[in-house]
């Protein structure tokens, strides 16, 4: 099946260029004070970053002194970005379906990945290939979008008459699979799964899971943002870290 790649929209990549991540980097990025946390030392590492877009996680695994970085991307235009603000040319990049890496067995000290394994359909399947191709006593941190976030395809809150936020719905939570959703455009496709799904995945594949984080905004981004204020009545983000 053709791997959705909205990213190579133009339109699409455009509306993308705009939001607070794709300019501001990791900063911008309201999940990245604990997924930071989560993270190991990367020095002297070989570090892999799955849907690596701009290339954030791969200066920041280089800035942190890694061996080796090396970032996998479907979209040309994402790499094109990545190459743009990146100045050195230690960091490889790869244009290729997350799905479909083939690198060699025990290739990575860290995987990382952040907000990209809800495109993926096959999690359990991918899970095995990330572990195959770690070296033991390895770790692997990535952030997903919440269970609670994509169990509905409308993805968003419910609203009284005077578009007041009363509360987020939850329905069909239990029911995994495809979701045509809207994100900076109409019929993106996602896929949910339950955490007991991404948690079992990983266990079945031979991971041991160290942490699982559902981050809030900090009282900063509160106070730049005060809408940010509602991030606090459900989770939007969930990260795990595991080990080989």
């Amino acid at each position: 099946m053709m791997k959705q790649n909205k990213y190579d929209d133009q339109r699409f990549f455009d509306e993308y260029a705009k939001m607070p991540r794709s300019i501001l980097g990791l900063e911008g990025a309201g999940e990245w004070h604990v997924l930071e946390s989560m993270l190991p030392s990367l020095e002297n590492k070989a570090v892999l970053d799955l849907g690596c877009g701009y290339g954030w996680h791969c200066r920041y695994a280089h800035k942190n002194r890694a061996s080796k970085v090396v970032g996998v991307d479907l979209s040309k235009q994402m790499l094109k970005k990545a190459a743009e603000l990146t100045d050195d040319s230690s960091i490889i990049y790869i244009q290729e379906a997350i799905e479909e890496i083939n690198f060699d067995n025990h290739s990575f000290d860290v995987v990382i990945s952040s907000l990209a394994f809800h495109y993926i359909k096959d999690f359990y399947k991918l899970s095995q290939k990330i572990y195959d191709c770690m070296k033991k006593g390895g770790h692997f941190v990535f952030s997903v979008e919440h269970p609670i976030f994509t169990a509905r395809e409308e993805q968003d809150w419910i609203y009284n008459e005077e578009g007041t936020i009363l509360h987020w719905p939850i329905d069909n939570y239990q029911l995994e699979g495809l979701r045509q959703t809207n994100f900076l455009a109409d019929n993106v496709i996602k896929y949910h799964r339950t955490v007991s799904t991404y948690v079992n995945d990983l266990i079945q594949a031979g991971f041991r899971i160290r942490a699982i984080k559902e981050p809030m905004p900090t009282a900063e981004w509160i106070e730049r943002d005060p809408n940010m204020k509602h991030e606090l009545r459900r989770p939007m983000f969930f990260i795990l870290a595991v080990e080989k």
